[in-house]
């Protein structure tokens, strides 16, 4: 039986025993608690509208997939997603002013979403910076990011940013222990081969070196998600033919070049909205 299915099903026997005894159900009263963490993904930075209660510097919309959940749902949702977190901000303040992430989350919680590890080391920020202008000294010709940095970047992914995932989603389960706790995957941001040189400023090589940079840390989300028994809400099939290269409406994330968002290959509100359904489905919700 599905995790869903097997929460659905207690809900269901708390409110029978409830009746039977003349007791309340908790699980029944009041909409469902949800606790939004995260990065930048999860945030929405850059989409309009921001969001007023947010601290200006964590770049958080209104728009962004926690608040399209907790629209579809009726979720009470207290949202304290933050662009640029990465896991050390779960247990630290990110800026003056930002309590650590995990301080948002109680033990009355019934459901805690996040994106989160891509900013881990700076890993995955660096190597499309590091692509990008690689790709600019040679024209957009030849490999030369993948020639001067091999395996670096995902080496450092499998032996950094594993571990801090795992640390991370035990952390958020001991303190909300009786809440479905989901990690989505990052929707991709490079096709697999050719790229789109006006655009996002990546040699014609080094594509699909960067696309398996991203699938090393969305398999790193993927299995710090089956070490902690967290729910993987995976980005990978979903997103495919949905990168920044291509055109306006049906690209989830935005390019480096003729975009529409402030913030750079990131989420658009379309991309936001497409990972709300697609944690929604695998979570059982809506």
């Amino acid at each position: 039986m599905e995790k869903p299915v097997r929460r659905l099903a207690a809900c269901v026997l708390a409110a029978l025993v409830g009746l039977l005894v003349g007791a309340p159900s908790s699980q029944a009263a009041g909409p469902l608690r949800y606790v939004a963490l995260g990065d930048s993904y999860s945030a929405a930075s850059g989409v309009l509208p921001p969001d007023p209660a947010a601290p200006p510097q964590c770049l958080r919309s209104t728009s962004n997939y926690p608040h399209v959940i907790a629209a579809a749902t009726g979720a009470r949702l207290t949202d304290v997603t933050c662009g640029g977190a990465d896991t050390d901000d779960y247990f630290e303040p990110q800026y003056d002013g930002v309590a650590p992430q995990l301080d948002a989350v109680t033990r009355d919680a019934q459901l805690v979403t996040m994106t989160i590890g891509g900013n881990d080391s700076s890993v995955f920020i660096n190597s499309i910076v590091q692509c990008g202008a690689a790709g600019i000294s040679t024209g957009g010709q030849g490999s030369p990011c993948k020639d001067r940095y091999g395996s670096s970047f995902q080496d450092t992914i499998r032996t950094t940013t594993y571990p801090a995932l795992v640390r991370a989603l035990r952390a958020v389960q001991a303190a909300a222990p009786h809440a479905e706790v989901a990690i989505l995957g990052y929707p991709w941001i490079m096709p697999e081969r050719g790229g789109c040189f006006d655009r996002m400023p990546v040699a014609e090589g080094d594509v699909p070196y960067l696309r398996g940079i991203q699938a090393t840390l969305n398999d790193a989300v993927r299995r710090a998600a089956a070490a902690t028994g967290a729910t993987y809400v995976n980005m990978n099939r979903v997103s495919d033919g949905h990168d920044a290269c291509q055109p306006i409406g049906v690209r989830w994330v935005e390019p480096v070049l003729q975009g529409t968002n402030a913030v750079v290959v990131h989420p658009n509100a379309l991309g936001e909205s497409r990972m709300a359904a697609q944690a929604m489905r695998v979570l059982g919700l809506g």
